[in-house]
């Protein structure tokens, strides 16, 4: 059952489809926000039904943390935190924690104290295994069943925000379990507004559309976060590197810090030219 939900960043519901994107996506075509420039895909389902597509679909016929390039950003983003906030007796919750291989770099490597946050029972035995305390669920029913009673350092989502079914509540939720001065570190390749990294037909696939619901720029990554309690956002270099990497600071839910938007206009502009691209080079 789909439901049709407002912008996560600006609430308002008010979005043009990216029409060129029609070849390439599935039924559902991602949106860009009028207001302030977020693309989403206005229409999903539930967090739970979300999470069952990753787990009992892509999770278990596609996807693995073990191939080289995914190896290498979680080598690249375990190090940015490092030398950014330090990672050293810290407590990390990873929010889609999968079958740990984040976590064991971060524990092993740095020496952080790690959990995590996982839907699929069969990467959190995975991770049972390799002795990674883990909770078999969302991160909305770990706050229903557990509520904020442990709080953690830093809260990592790395590679999982653009696939949940809720960012903001993904956020608001990660805001309760961080300690007071903790941060956030959200990773993403989903990045936009910078120079292509792939063709457009690998970028936007036929998946149902709400299992990569989220796409962001650096301007509505940090919005984000400024509209969920954090703020002093940290980015790496992200306009050369495809990863797109954020540490903020928990805050004050009250006092929302300035940011960005981008033009709606400058993202379908984007999308126009990086489809004229893909046609011209990957046909």
């Amino acid at each position: 059952m789909f439901t049709r939900f407002p912008c996560d960043l600006c609430g308002k519901d008010d979005c043009v489809e990216i029409e060129v994107l029609r070849p390439y996506a599935g039924d559902q075509v991602p949106s860009v926000c009028r207001n302030c420039g977020f693309v989403y895909v206005p229409n999903s389902r539930s967090s739970e039904e979300v999470a069952a597509v990753w787990t009992d679909e892509i999770f278990e016929h596609a996807y693995t943390a073990r191939i080289p390039a995914i190896k290498a950003r979680q080598v690249y983003v375990a190090e940015f935190m490092d030398t950014s906030i330090g990672l050293s007796e810290k407590s990390v919750c990873d929010v889609g924690g999968g079958e740990g291989l984040f976590l064991d770099m971060l524990r092993d490597n740095y020496g952080a104290e790690v959990f995590a946050i996982e839907p699929s029972p069969a990467y959190c035995n995975a991770m049972s295994k390799r002795n990674i305390a883990n909770f078999a669920g969302t991160v909305e029913q770990y706050l229903e069943q557990h509520g904020a009673a442990r709080r953690f350092d830093v809260v990592s989502i790395i590679w999982t925000l653009e696939n949940c079914a809720s960012c903001r509540v993904m956020l608001e939720t990660a805001h309760k379990l961080l300690n007071e001065g903790g941060h956030i570190v959200v990773a993403t390749g989903s990045r936009l507004l910078v120079p292509f990294k792939k063709p457009l037909h690998l970028y936007v696939g036929k998946a149902a559309a709400d299992s990569h619901a989220f796409r962001f720029s650096a301007n509505t990554l940090k919005g984000l976060l400024a509209t969920n309690g954090f703020e002093d956002p940290l980015v790496n270099r992200y306009i050369d590197h495809d990863v797109l990497c954020a540490i903020a600071q928990k805050g004050d839910l009250e006092n929302t810090v300035p940011w960005t938007r981008d033009d709606y206009r400058a993202v379908l502009d984007y999308f126009e030219r990086w489809h004229r691209d893909t046609a011209a080079h990957y046909a």
